[in-house]
């Protein structure tokens, strides 16, 4: 079976290669011209071009059982895109294309691109200590300690605060376990983040986001809302978390222009510390030989997703909130809704990923 699949992906892989520069009509000098990449329009109106099943060569067959799967998983919505085409796009259980849900921590990943985005406009710098711009105090960690913690190490969950606290934080709940970069922990700590890019741009973190990111990308509406403890959490269409996907698949690029740089986002998308390979910056990692999973202190070995490609790297939010990024196969893949697993609620990193892959990989036998 697992031969069986490793022999599914290969032939994606091929496929995939094969179609980006055949299915366009030939240039003048005999040459195939390669797809180029699709963006949908930014100015609010629903178009958005679509690849069907049989113009990618795809089993129709493997279709339908992977949608009675979502359905029978508490999806709410399901999307593919290729080269930035819709190729799927099914909703369920009463939800709408026009239907708000939450990213839950799939949305750390707006945290890290606009993070990166002040840094690419001089405002801050991730090597800087976060005292330098909320000032000390932050923590009821001690200063020497809390001087220890830099931008980067928010990013990367190694500040060394107490990941067994809560969500809480506040300074009396952010307290010294280890020194800045010796241990990894998944913690909301990264929401500080927020805070330090409105203390260096001079605006609300919400302004900021939606000047430098929603409106480039056309992610229309959307808001961050407070989820009852403090911390707030972005609510937006499946097709404007797809928008970010499409943005996250392209490094940084919408349409040919930069929002983040290449160079920051390849950071945030590769191993961002040598504790936790399958980390970069609040992105998860795929195809690494080990990883760490958020509330426990032991170092796994294998992959992270094992029916996934080894290229993905992904934003995995609370109740299987789901943004896949595949390079190699130009792919973004989005899952909202409930939990899939109610009697096995795992953070994000359940066998429900490993199950829907399966299914997934079956579309191009």
């Amino acid at each position: 079976m697992t031969n069986l699949k490793n022999m599914k992906k290969i032939y994606l892989l091929v496929f995939v290669s094969f179609f980006m520069v055949n299915c366009s009509s030939d240039s003048s000098d005999g040459e195939p011209i390669a797809e180029q990449m699709y963006f949908p329009p930014s100015d609010g109106s629903n178009t958005w071009e679509t690849k069907s099943i049989a113009d990618l060569g795809w089993n129709q067959n493997a279709v339908q059982p992977l949608l009675d799967y979502l359905e029978l998983k508490n999806t709410k919505s399901f999307i593919i895109l290729v080269n930035g085409r819709m190729v799927m796009e099914n909703y369920f259980n009463g939800h709408s294309a026009t239907t708000p849900w939450y990213w839950a921590s799939a949305g750390k990943t707006l945290t890290s691109t606009v993070t990166g985005i002040a840094q690419d406009e001089g405002l801050i710098n991730i090597n800087n200590k976060v005292s330098d711009y909320l000032g000390t105090g932050w923590t009821s960690a001690p200063l020497a300690k809390e001087n220890l913690i830099i931008c980067k190490n928010l990013l990367s969950m190694n500040s060394g605060l107490n990941d067994a606290l809560g969500d809480d934080v506040s300074p009396a709940n952010l307290q010294y376990v280890a020194d800045a970069g010796t241990r990894w922990a998944y913690h909301n700590v990264y929401v500080k983040l927020q805070d330090v890019v409105a203390q260096a741009s001079g605006q609300t973190w919400t302004n900021y986001f939606n000047t430098k990111l929603r409106d480039k990308l056309g992610m229309t509406g959307g808001a961050w809302i407070d989820n009852g403890d403090g911390l707030s959490v972005y609510w937006s269409t499946s097709r404007n978390m797809a928008r970010f996907g499409l943005m996250a698949l392209n490094r940084g690029k919408w349409d040919g222009t930069t929002v983040v740089s290449e160079n920051f986002f390849n950071q945030a998308s590769t191993t961002s510390q040598p504790i936790n390979e399958a980390y970069g910056y609040l992105w998860w990692l795929n195809g690494k030989s080990t990883y760490r999973l958020p509330g426990l202190q032991f170092e796994f070995n294998g992959t992270l997703m094992s029916n996934a490609p080894s290229d993905m790297y992904a934003a995995l939010g609370k109740n299987d909130q789901k943004i896949y990024v595949v390079p190699s196969m130009k792919m973004v893949i989005i899952r909202m809704g409930d939990v899939a697993n109610p009697d096995n609620p795992t953070f994000a990193l359940s066998g429900f990923d490993n199950d829907l892959w399966d299914k997934i990989n079956d579309l191009y036998e």
